[in-house]
């Protein structure tokens, strides 16, 4: 899943790396480390089907089912995710256009079936949560390294799980990219063996709310390392406000997937 969340949040890598690339990692700048996260390899033609659990401050849920399609062309990535569950929103779709270019702005529209209309989401409304979850709409793609300046945190090297990972904080260098993204700065922690960000955390851009992404369940998949759970968590003065839990299923890789399904003249149609 190259995505989310974490655009999303999204975040995701090669698992080639070997003894001695590990021992010259060592020296690597803050920038070449997310560089590096940036070009693993994340594996082509994916398909997945991913559960979103949205839980309220009460512990009320709510589930979303979404069958989720990723294809490379070139260095850039297109993916499409169709909502199949529950009925109120069964059709909706999101197709992302995520360009490898820093100086390229990423491409997302958003179908609604309610009113069969497909909106361009403007860079002014990536900000806005992605579908009621945790993740806005800037978490759904690649951040451009451009935009940011990366140092070490002052805690540079910790443990998550047992594995060493870096402390990476990143700053956007413009008012206008923090508006954009909405958050004040971020800090990223990456497994030093395989350049994985393993853990987010997100300052959002008036710092009232503090955002927790944990990507865990790392498992290889016809050789890519993929995150089979990632949790979120927002929170406010420490106390959890809500919390979006996504879990991907039936993961695979090399599948035949045409261009022309990624064509905003197919959005209505959905998976037919």
């Amino acid at each position: 899943m190259k995505t989310m969340i974490v655009s999303l949040f999204i975040i995701f890598i090669s698992s080639q790396f070997i003894l001695p690339q590990y021992v010259q990692a060592a020296d690597l700048t803050a920038y070449e480390i997310m560089q590096k996260v940036k070009d693993r390899d994340d594996g082509d033609n994916q398909t997945d089907e991913m559960e979103m659990v949205l839980i309220d401050k009460s512990g009320d849920k709510r589930i979303r089912k979404i069958n989720v399609f990723t294809k490379d062309q070139g260095k850039d990535s297109f993916r499409l995710m169709v909502f199949t569950y529950p009925e109120n929103i069964k059709d909706t779709v999101f197709l992302t256009y995520d360009y490898y270019s820093d100086n390229k702005d990423d491409d997302q529209w958003l179908y609604l079936p309610a009113l069969h209309k497909t909106k361009q989401i403007a860079s002014t409304n990536k900000s806005g949560s992605f579908m009621g979850s945790d993740l806005n709409y800037s978490d759904m793609t690649n951040i451009n390294l451009i935009d940011y300046d990366f140092t070490f945190y002052k805690t540079k090297e910790m443990k998550v799980r047992d594995n060493q990972v870096w402390v990476i904080e990143a700053v956007p260098k413009s008012k206008e990219i923090i508006d954009e993204t909405g958050y004040a700065k971020s800090l990223f922690l990456v497994r030093q063996d395989i350049f994985y960000m393993v853990r987010v955390v997100r300052w959002e851009k008036n710092e009232e709310y503090i955002k927790y992404i944990d990507i865990n369940n790392l498992e290889q998949i016809s050789g890519i390392w993929v995150g089979k759970k990632i949790y979120v968590t927002r929170k406010r003065n420490n106390e959890t406000v809500h919390e979006t839990l996504l879990t991907l299923k039936n993961i695979k890789f090399n599948q035949d997937l045409n261009m022309d399904m990624f064509s905003t003249h197919r959005l209505g149609k959905g998976l037919k």
